[in-house]
């Protein structure tokens, strides 16, 4: 049979002898001070320093620990902080892609107003061709829509161009400026006849070219070329830009003008299309 020699030691029982201690050391130092000098002197010269040295690396050490602590905390912040900034920036590129789209549908909504003789629906450019410019560009809107080859397609504060193929969910558009574009047009207010010619090239001068005007028709810098009644493919009445300058042709006969479209065609993001077809003599 084994028996466990390990006691505990009674609390009460450390701190009697711990004071009986301090008392028998107080007595003796207190009678036998020149006795213990030595102890003193060694306590002053080596405990004293040393104790302090430790003070002074607990100290140091406590700074440092602290500092490290401001360190950690001012990264989470920091961290956070980055985070926030980051998701504000988001919110801000989605509200300026927002006011952006709603700024475009007010413009749509503005040009269909100006126009509200005509039914039309709104599609959205999703692609163009290799050209810097929009001359030829394609829309999200088909047959599906009730588009077709020939429909009007406007944006900005005019005529874009034309529906040239209409498939069922999408349709391909060539732009006034293309070089293939061509359109019966007349000049107010003396509603002078001219043709309207498209050119990528005199359009990268920012211009378009008005032919075939009547050198006694009365037109003037600023007027407003708009499209024809008697044009086949557009509807009468579109504004297509404005007359920058005029001048006499060599056959004393005509004037050209050079006009500034009244679309934007460096881009264009959404557009009208004027779902009412433009009658021909033989329909009417």
């Amino acid at each position: 049979m084994k028996f466990d020699k390990r006691k505990d030691v009674n609390p009460k029982y450390l701190l009697l002898t711990l004071t009986i201690i301090s008392v028998f050391l107080l007595i003796i130092s207190y009678f036998a001070a020149d006795k213990v000098a030595f102890l003193k002197n060694f306590t002053i010269n080596v405990v004293t320093p040393i104790q302090e040295c430790i003070n002074d690396i607990g100290l140091w050490t406590d700074s440092k620990v602290k500092n490290l602590a401001e360190i950690e905390e001012l990264t989470e912040k920091n961290e956070a902080l980055e985070q926030e900034l980051a998701q504000l920036k988001a919110e801000v590129t989605v509200y300026q892609n927002q006011l952006t789209e709603l700024s475009e549908l007010r413009e749509l909504y503005d040009l269909d107003e100006t126009y509200p003789e005509f039914d039309k629906t709104g599609a959205h450019v999703f692609a163009k061709d290799t050209s810097s410019w929009f001359s030829v560009f394609y829309i999200d809107k088909g047959t599906n829509d009730g588009l077709f080859v020939g429909a009007n397609v406007m944006c900005d504060d005019g005529l874009a161009g034309l529906i040239v193929e209409c498939n069922d969910d999408y349709s391909k558009v060539r732009a006034i400026i293309d070089d293939n574009s061509n359109i019966s047009a007349k000049i107010m207010p003396s509603n002078a006849l001219c043709t309207v010619e498209g050119s990528n090239s005199q359009f990268e001068n920012g211009y378009l070219v008005v032919s075939n005007i009547d050198k006694d028709a009365s037109v003037n810098i600023g007027d407003k070329v708009v499209t024809s009644n008697i044009s086949d493919r557009f509807h009468s009445g579109i504004v297509i830009g404005y007359i920058i300058e005029l001048e006499n042709d060599p056959n004393n006969l005509t004037m050209t003008a050079y006009i500034t479209p009244a679309v934007d065609f460096s881009n264009i993001t959404d557009v009208l299309v004027i779902t009412d077809k433009k009658m021909s003599i033989e329909e009417q």
